[in-house]
Order: C-alpha cells, then structure tokens, then sequence
C-alpha cells in the first residue's frame, strides 16, 4: 500500500493538472504559466513511477500514450451512430421543414438548433462513474473501432468528468485537427523530409489511426462535442442546446458558434452568415446542421432508414479552383465502355489535391467543347468527385484541337464504336483486351457472383499481367506452381486461394449468371432469368420473345443477352467452365417446391437475427420469389426484422402483408427441400 501522504499528493496533483488542462484547452483561460504545469505533472510522473500500485488510465500524465497496439478491436455503440441526409438550397431547407410540419400536424415555425458541420472525424465517448472508459470511431454506425489510446492523449477530452455527471453517459463528438496546428505540423514534417498530409480531415483520420498513441499525443487534435447518444442515473436535457450547455458544465468543450434559430429562414440566414466567415474560422467546416431543438418532438419525428428525420445538413457550394488540362485519355472498363478522362495540371480543391477528372462521355466533352491546354473550372461535386465544369474559353491557346473519340481500343488495339444513338463508345475486344479481361475477373470473383474469397484484385491483376488468366475458365486450372512465383503468395495464402476456388465449383445458376457479367444483367435480373427458364441451356436457346416475357428484361437487356450467347468466345468460356466443374442445381419447373412463390415479390427490411438479409434473399429466389428493395402496391409482403426503417411504414399505409422473422422461417420451412 502506499503511503498516505504519497497517495494524497498524488490526487491532488490529477485533481489540479485536470482543472488547468480544462482552463487552458477548453476554456482558454490558463491561470498558471506552462513552466508551473510542466513542474507539476513532472512531479506526478515521478510519484507515480515510485508507485505503480496507484496506476490510472485516466491520470493526466497518460496523455503523453500507452504501449503500442497490435491492432484496433471492433466494438458495438450502445446506441447507433446514424448519418445525416443533406439539403443544398434554400428552397431544399425550406421543404425540410415542411415535412416535418406536416408530420407532426402543425404549420408553427420549428426552433432548430444550427451547429458548424466540421470536417473532422466522428467519435463516441463512453463515460461511466464519471471516469473515461472508451472511445470509437463511427465504422459502420453500428461497430466502429476502439480508439480509446489515441483519444486519453487530446487535452481537450475530459478524462474525468466535472459537476453533477450521470452514472453513464455516452457522447458524440468531432474530432479535428485546427488549420493552425495543420500548417505549423506540415511545415516540421516538411523540414524533417517526410510527407505531409493533404488536408486536416486526413491529418485527424489518420493520427487516430496510430497504433503507437505517443505518436497521436504529438498531433494538434481538438475535439467539439456536438450529442448525447445515452445517459443512465442522471439528469435528462429537454432539447439539443440544453444538452450542449450540460455537456459544456461536465467539462466538454462546445463550438462557440452554435446557436437556436426558428424556422427554415432564420437557419438559412446563420448558414449565410457563417459561410461568410468560413475562411476565418480556425477549423475547416464543409456545412450547417440543424437539429430539432425539442427532444420530444425528435422522438415524434424519429427516424428513416440510416438517418433521423429531425436534422440534416446543409452543405456549402462545392468548392472550384482553375487548372490547366494538359490532356485527354480513355479507360476501358469491364463491359467495354470507352470513358474519357481529363489529366489536369495538379490542383487544390476542395480540401484535396486534383490531377484527375471524370468527362463522363463524349457527349459531355462536346457540350463542354473541352480541348488539351485549356484552362478549366473543376468542381468537387459533393465535395467528393472532382469534375470538370466550365472552360475558360478566353484562355484559350491558339490551335488547341477538339478531342476526338480513338477508333480503336488503347489497351487492345481492337475497333471502338458507337452503338445508335447511344452516349458510350465501346471496345470491341470482349476477353481479348486486358482491361476488360481484368475487370471482368474481378467482378467473376466477386462476393455477390461466384464469392472465391481471397481472389483480391491486386492478384488478379498480377495474373493477368504474368499470362496465368486470359479467361474465367484459367482460374479453375491453376496450381500451386502458378501462384507460389507470384508477389507475397507464400505456401498458406496459396492454399486458402486454391481451396477457396474449388469451393466456388457448387454455385448456383442465378449467381453463375450474374457472374458472367453480361451487360445490365444485374443480381436480380440473373436471378430472375434462372427462376423463369430453370436451366442455362435454356437461357441461351431463348429467342427475344421469351427473354421479353421475363420481369426485368427489356428490349436492352434482352439484346444484350442474345449477343452474349451468340458470342463463340463467350461460348467457348462457358464451356470450359462447365467442364472444369464450375456446377448447380438446375430448377425443375414442375417441381412446385422448386417454383412455390414465383410471381410473389418481397421486400426485406431491418436486422434478422437468423441469417443475414442477403441469405434471406438467396432463399427466396431460390424459390421462385422476386425480391425487391422498394415496397409498391404490388408487393406480395414486406418481411420486417428487428429496426425496421420507413419501408415498414409505407408498407402498412399501402396495405403490404407484413411478415415478421419467425413467419418468414416457416415460410421457406414449407417449401424448401
């Protein structure tokens, strides 16, 4: 035990070492000099040195890190870390608020409570007794990552809570790196001769991605809170701007600039104003989000699919900067589509660096008249795809030349053309170009088509390159030779990748097909087709009338299919497969088992607990069942597990049969072999 004068001293060092870090990070109120603290927590590192016993995480010196991590954990949020929809205009702000008008049945202007959207990283902090306990990313919403190293060492979190804390509280937040810290961390990292990042929201993301968090305790991370996901044993704030100031008395640190606003053209004049100053502000901010300031009319509103109906964000117009385009090329995906793509003399925009820019199709290179040498505007629609949208035609060079579409194929040298009227242009090459060769392997390989697991697409292309796949047959006659000469493939991950390929063999004819990758046969047409002709051979004996009789197929696709399988290429593919032992079940169509719910169409929505919903639907198709992502009148039942989203509701105003979990299990128990 240690001794008593020992252990007072040292929580009287955390205690006061808490409330100076709580003045200087968060209130900016430092009322001692740096040298005095330094003194201080030196003298706590010593003391705590000399005992070991009196170890606590949350102590004040453990924001300089802990041990190096292996890797991070999954953990589960105790409460969802939903998204947000968008709006874009004002008249977009004002339709938001009419919805939610009309959905609680009232015409009085709704108070919001309007918050810098930053453009940092999302986080949730779980505090129980008070004490720091864990932080994780947002991951999917449901799982994110435990940060909880990297998060002890930000001065500005509270390790331990101030005032009147609940038993339990669980808050979100953004963590972000202020452009001050930015610049001044990018110019040592450039006097050091290392890399910089490209913009704080990556300095953030990737400095919370440190397994050695004394790495993270050298990055100049701050973090706003901006929610409260959960509170047990505790006081329960009655709206958004109460919780703030609460969350602000426990010790958190809250952006100044929040403020309560009624009605969508109160909001949209603090959007105004606030984009005004946004290249004053210390942080990078890509937006406003209002939240219905009343807790209980957000639990009136509730929620819609992945995001609540109570608030969105209203993003700022996509940044544009001017470049240069120094030239046109084309790629060539997996169907043969010939794209154009602009080179662009690196610009930045938008938070990143640009050097290139999608034109779509020629069509788009028409309208926009685009030429080598011009200076353009680009555009980060979105603030995510960097697009091409105005040339600077009094920039002009004298001779520029308009892009022409290549005649033949840049990978393959084969015949480019232009199918009708239709925008794209084609390669002609099928299986003998590299570029679709490689595409198409991919999506053959792919978990939804025939699922060969550890089949990545740097090792496909590393086979393609080195000539062990000119076709989806090659995959089914490698051996281990083959693959041991091949770059970080070493005895075990040649095993896995060999086993996984001959699993693959047992398929079925819905995913054979899909695999395929016939033009706009997507999973569910390819399903469809299988469910109405039972068989692959006669799919490919089926003339244009029969393939039109199919739900889902339309002139397009019906053609496509007929060039498919009148392709001796193709052909030939299909048979190498077969006889390589690819194999499934073909359906037999008087077999009422085999076909109980063809022409029945579901919808699927919420968590199962028994099988994932992609499983459910497998089942079904196998069935004969069309399965469908939207609920219409013509929807045989909506099956609805667990958090089920606004599709249940659509479905119980249209009159949909609503299924629960257990009902679909003896639904599929009834016909299924």
């Amino acid at each position: 035990m240690p001794d008593i004068p020992a252990a007072s001293r040292i929580a009287e060092l955390r205690e006061q070492l808490h409330q100076h870090n709580h003045l200087y990070y968060v209130l900016d109120t430092p009322d001692i000099p740096d040298a005095e603290y330094d003194r201080m927590l030196r003298e706590l590192q010593s003391l705590e040195a000399q005992h070991p016993e009196m170890f606590d995480p949350n102590s004040p010196s453990q924001r300089v890190g802990s041990p190096i991590l292996d890797k991070f954990t999954s953990v589960e949020h105790l409460v969802p870390m939903l998204s947000l929809d968008n709006v874009f205009t004002e008249d977009e702000l004002t339709a938001f608020e009419q919805r939610l008008q009309e959905r609680l049945g009232s015409d009085s202007p709704i108070v919001f409570t309007c918050e810098p959207k930053l453009d940092g990283i999302a986080v949730s902090l779980l505090y129980e007794q008070g004490n720091f306990v864990r932080a994780a990313t947002r991951g999917d919403g449901r799982r994110g990552e435990d940060i909880s190293a990297n998060v002890r060492t930000i001065a500005s979190i509270p390790l331990k809570l101030m005032g009147s804390y609940p038993q339990r509280l669980e808050i979100r937040g953004e963590i972000f790196m202020p452009l001050q810290g930015f610049y001044e961390f990018n110019a040592q990292a450039e006097r050091n001769g290392e890399k910089p990042f490209v913009n704080p929201r990556n300095a953030a993301a990737g400095s919370l991605r440190q397994l050695d968090s004394t790495l993270t305790a050298q990055r100049p991370l701050d973090m706003y809170c901006y929610s409260i996901g959960l509170i047990e044993g505790g006081e329960q704030p009655n709206s958004q701007f109460e919780a703030l100031a609460y969350l602000k008395t426990l010790g958190f640190k809250i952006n100044p600039e929040v403020v309560r606003a009624t009605g969508a053209e109160q909001c949209f004049a603090y959007y105004q104003a606030l984009q005004a100053r946004r290249d004053q502000l210390p942080y990078e901010i890509d937006g406003i989000v209002y939240k219905v300031d009343d807790f209980r009319l957000q639990q009136t509103l509730g929620f819609v699919s992945r995001a609540p109906r109570w608030a969105t964000a209203h993003k700022f117009p996509a940044q544009e900067e001017m470049t240069e385009l120094l030239a046109v090329e084309f790629q060539v995906g997996r169907t043969g589509a010939v794209t154009p793509v602009a080179r662009l003399a690196p610009v930045f925009v938008g938070g990143v660096t640009v050097s290139n820019a999608t034109l779509h199709n020629m069509d788009e290179v028409d309208r926009l008249d685009v030429r080598a040498g011009d200076t353009v505007v680009v555009r980060r629609a979105g603030d995510v795809i960097p697009q091409i949208v105005q040339v600077v035609k009094g920039k002009r060079k004298k001779g520029a030349r308009k892009v022409k579409p290549p005649a033949v194929c840049p990978v393959c040298e084969s015949a480019v053309v232009r199918e009708g009227d239709a925008a794209a242009y084609r390669c002609t090459g099928g299986l003998v170009c590299a570029a679709q060769r490689k595409q198409a392997l991919k999506h053959f390989a792919s978990r939804r088509a025939m699922d060969i697991d550890g089949l990545g697409d740097k090792l496909i292309e590393q086979m393609v390159d080195e000539g062990l796949l000119r076709s989806a047959s090659d995959l089914y006659t490698l051996q281990e030779a083959d693959l041991l000469n091949l770059d970080r493939m070493g005895s075990k991950s040649v095993a896995n990748v060999l086993s996984a390929i001959e699993a693959s063999k047992k398929t079925s004819l819905g995913r054979f097909l899909y695999a395929l990758g016939i033009r706009e046969v997507g999973e569910t047409t390819a399903n469809t087709l299988a469910a109405q002709f039972g068989t692959l051979d006669a799919i490919v004996s089926a003339d244009a009338e029969a393939l039109l009789a199919v739900d889902d197929v339309g002139p397009v696709v019906a053609q496509n299919l007929l060039e498919f399988f009148a392709n001796k290429d193709n052909a030939r593919v299909i048979q190498a497969l077969i006889e390589a032992g690819v194999h499934w079940q073909d359906i037999d169509l008087a077999d009422r088992g085999g076909q109980a719910l063809a022409g029945n169409t579901y919808v699927l929505t919420g968590t199962l607990e028994g099988m994932s919903r992609d499983q459910a639907k497998q089942r079904l198709q196998a069935l004969g069942a069309k399965v469908s992502g939207s609920v219409s009148s013509k929807t045989t039942a909506l099956i609805a597990g667990e958090k089920a989203g606004s599709k249940l509701g659509k479905a119980e105003k249209l009159g949909v049969t609503v299924l629960s979990e257990e009902q679909l299990l003896a639904l599929l128990a009834e016909y299924e072999g």
